[in-house]
């Protein structure tokens, strides 16, 4: 088995990388990590520092005027405690991993490191660049204050590398946005279900929303060649005799091997239910089609209020948590990285992502000159289990993925 000492000593990029990963860093509390990357860079001749909200910034000037800047971006924070961080090689010497007692903090550090270790080779190279810029975020996994916060009028590059994709030779060149959605049923007039259960008025909202839940889509509303493009999942749904049981846990502690179990077994039955809600996720790559999902969403629901008029009115709220990482008419990067994967000789994936990232703030951005950022997001490594205690990398995809992202800066800059 491969000691970690040893490949630490045999390769950079790994040192740095544990370096970074031994460093506990949730959210909110990277500060000790952002000290230690301004501090590999600046006493490697880069100029790094911290910006008034904590992230690091970082830029090489350009030896070449004629050639396009570039920036990499990753985040500093990590899904986990401030316990220590032990880093070992598994029993099968294949993968970087932890003592089993937290996460080993690869998402985002495996980007992390090779943005550094990019840096330190180009600042020492004769290469021709047209420079390099370096982000690094605070925050990331929780509410992205890091990257809401980044001093955007001070970068030069329009093309973004967000290292922070989970599989080696990743080029992801769209994202989902994530909406809200709120499907609320109120019936007019409740009553006792058994008296007034033969007065045809009376309407359950329960049995009511079952219906609206049953005619809104579920799933994937649209794909193309890239993956799933728009999607809709219904997260919960509650009504009925529940309010009391609820609060009956609130206000007396009490513990349940299953709530939903707990909840359902002493909800009141006796009642005719008058509200009932339904929660659900929006997921979209692109803003048109999410727009009429959530349109046809409404229809269905005026359709229901036009049925059941002056016995039960249905609202459906949709609220946007994340615009969308539109896929860009651009495609100089995707190009690059196709060619990048040959060079090295990996398969490059080039595919759109269900899901949100640093991507998706980029793209509603503009740089220094009022140009739109262009976004994409980059797998170096091939991690799995990530933001648990069995959180391991496969540290021979992480160094191929080095030489992808060292292609991909070399090629752009041809």
């Amino acid at each position: 088995m491969t000691d970690i000492n040893c490949l630490r000593k045999e390769h950079d990029l790994i040192d740095i990388f544990c370096t970074l990963a031994e460093i506990p860093s949730p959210s909110g509390k990277e500060d000790k990590v952002a000290d230690k990357i301004v501090e590999i860079l600046t006493t490697n001749g880069v100029n790094a520092y911290k910006d008034a909200f904590g992230n690091v910034m970082a830029y090489i000037e350009p030896t070449d005027s004629t050639k396009k800047p570039l920036l990499l971006s990753a985040h500093m924070d990590v899904v986990g405690d401030s316990s220590p961080v032990n880093i070992k090689i598994s029993e099968d010497g294949k993968f970087i991993e932890t003592d089993k007692t937290r996460t080993l903090g690869s998402d985002d550090k495996t980007g992390d490191a090779a943005a550094i270790k990019l840096a330190l080779e180009v600042a020492k190279s004769n290469i021709k660049h047209g420079g390099l810029e370096l982000v690094f975020t605070k925050d990331e996994e929780q509410t992205m204050t890091g990257i809401n916060n980044v001093e955007f009028n001070k970068i030069n590059s329009e093309y973004v590398l967000v290292l922070d994709a989970d599989k080696m030779g990743q080029v992801q060149i769209s994202g989902a946005s994530y909406t809200n959605g709120t499907l609320i049923v109120n019936a007019v007039k409740g009553g006792h279900s058994g008296i007034d259960i033969g007065d045809k008025t009376r309407l359950n909202a329960v049995k009511l929303i079952a219906e609206l839940i049953n005619e809104i889509p579920q799933g994937e509303y649209k794909r193309d060649d890239y993956g799933t493009v728009t999607s809709i999942n219904i997260g919960s749904v509650i009504g009925g005799g529940v309010e009391a049981v609820i609060q009956r846990i609130s206000q007396e502690g009490i513990k349940a091997e299953s709530y939903i179990d707990y909840v359902a077994d002493n909800s009141m039955t006796n009642i005719i239910n008058t509200k009932a809600v339904a929660k659900y996720s929006i997921r979209s790559s692109e803003e048109a089609n999410e727009n009429q999902l959530i349109e046809d969403i409404k229809a269905i629901v005026e359709k229901f209020n036009k049925k059941y008029d002056g016995l039960a009115k249905a609202e459906f709220i949709a609220k946007s948590k994340m615009k969308a990482f539109e896929k860009s008419g651009d495609e100089t990067i995707q190009k690059i990285g196709l060619e990048a994967g040959k060079k090295v000789g990996i398969e490059v994936e080039v595919s759109s992502f269900h899901a949100g990232a640093e991507t998706h703030i980029y793209a509603h951005k503009t740089n220094k000159d009022g140009k739109v950022f262009k976004p994409y997001l980059i797998g170096l490594a091939d991690i799995y289990n990530m933001h648990s205690s069995d959180e391991k990398v496969d540290y021979a995809s992480y160094l191929k993925g080095y030489e992808f992202l060292k292609e991909l800066f070399l090629i752009f800059n041809a």
